[in-house]
Formats: C-alpha cells, sequence, structure tokens
C-alpha cells in the first residue's frame, strides 16, 4: 500500500461518476479532501467492523468485498471496477463496513474525506439524488444476487457467475477471454459453492466445450449455452 499523488484519482473527473453533476467550484473543493492510494494485488482496502472515514472510489484496478461464512469460507458479496464506489452504503448510515474489501489485482483507490463530502451532499441535492441513484441500483442487484444463489442450481449459479464476471470486466482484445482472473476459490465464493463444487463444474463446462480454462484465464467459447444454463438455474 502506497500513498500517491492526487493527479493519478481520475474518479472525481471522470464524466460517468456522480461527481459529474458538481459545479466547477464543487469539484475544486472535494479536491483539496481526496487523495489516492495503490495496493497491490490480494492487499486488504478495508476489513468487516472498521469504521468508514471517507467515501472510497475505484480508479484503477479490480476489487472484491465478501463476508466471512461458516468455517471461513468466503462469499463474494461483490466486484467493483472503476470508477465505481466501495463501502459507501456504511458511510452514508454511520455504521461500520459489514464486508471486507480486497484487491484482485494492482489497484489505484481514491479517498475523499467525509465531512468535506457531506457538506457539498447537503447542499446540492441533485449531487445526492445521483447518490441515493447509485445507492438504488445496487440495492436491486444485490436482491437479485440473492434469489440466484438460493435458487439455481450449482451449474445456474456457476453459469451466471461467470457472465456476472463478462459483464463486469468485459473481454480481452479476443472477445471470449474474461478480463478477469480469478482463483477457484474466489469464483467458488461469487457462486456459493465449495471450491470442490466450483472445480468439479468448470472442468464440466470445459468438456461440453462451453468455456476453456487456462489457469486462471477463462475463455468462453459458447456464450448462447452458458447463457442457457444461467437461465434454466
Amino acid at each position: 500500500m502506497l500513498k500517491i499523488h492526487e493527479d493519478f484519482c481520475n474518479c472525481i473527473d471522470n464524466k460517468k461518476s456522480v461527481f459529474s453533476v458538481l459545479s466547477e467550484s464543487e469539484i475544486e473543493f472535494i479536491k483539496k479532501y481526496h487523495y489516492s492510494v495503490k495496493f497491490n494485488a490480494n492487499e486488504i482496502i478495508y476489513r468487516e467492523g472498521d469504521t468508514p472515514n471517507a467515501l472510497i472510489s475505484l480508479s484503477d484496478g479490480k476489487v472484491k468485498i465478501f463476508k466471512e461464512g461458516v468455517g471461513g469460507r468466503e462469499q463474494i458479496v461483490r466486484l467493483a471496477k472503476p470508477v465505481g464506489f466501495i463501502g459507501y452504503r456504511a458511510l452514508f448510515a454511520g455504521e461500520n463496513y459489514l464486508a471486507t474489501a480486497v484487491t484482485i489485482e494492482p489497484s489505484i483507490v481514491c479517498y475523499i474525506e467525509r465531512d468535506p463530502l457531506l457538506e457539498v451532499v447537503r447542499k446540492n441535492s441533485v449531487f445526492a439524488m445521483s447518490i441515493i441513484n447509485s445507492l438504488a441500483r445496487e440495492l436491486g442487484f444485490a436482491n437479485s444476487r440473492c434469489v440466484t444463489l438460493t435458487q439455481k442450481h450449482v451449474r445456474g449459479r456457476l453459469a451466471e457467475a461467470i457472465l456476472f464476471l463478462k459483464d463486469t470486466y468485459g473481454f480481452e482484445e479476443d472477445n471470449i477471454t474474461i478480463k478477469a482472473y480469478l482463483s477457484r476459490e474466489d469464483l467458488a465464493g461469487l457462486s456459493n459453492m465449495t471450491t470442490s463444487n466450483a472445480i468439479r463444474t468448470l472442468s464440466q463446462f470445459a468438456t461440453e466445450n462451453i468455456i476453456d480454462l487456462k489457469r486462471r484465464r477463462i475463455k468462453i467459447t459458447n456464450l448462447k449455452k452458458l447463457e442457457r444454463i444461467s437461465e434454466q438455474g
């Protein structure tokens, strides 16, 4: 973990972020209270139970957010990509973090101090609504994932997880290799299954020529069949 110059953070100026609705003076004000930190792969950004004191936004890289379940097994509840927020529900709720955030690959994280941020939120209703809209979309997605993880069978859950990875991070230039390299344990945590079940089901998908596996790289060779398995559950 290394604190770096603020210019490495592209979250505030990004036109796709909630900050795009702010005036130039508001953006300059917020910039006075932000800094960036560079993390290596597999480094913890925050732990479950920590108290948030800043809004955290992912400027570059990939992050998983997980809860530890029975027997220490990780359940991945979210995946973050630039320029998404991490842990902001806890910040606005005034609560401690309910999960742990860890980098999947080298990442740059932007921190905006809590009190100056809330000052702008109180004064700018459009900005406040933009944040509410983001929270509402995340809640809707969480509800959908809850149904997926409780009602689908093993094959359906893993197919959905692979498609989720594809939708979140996209493909490499070959248009079939997912641009995210998760361990088998992480794939299991994303699918709500044991690692042994995940490995076995991945092998089945490979045998059926639905995917091609090379270490942590997953190539989707039959997208329609993978989508059908996910839909059938």
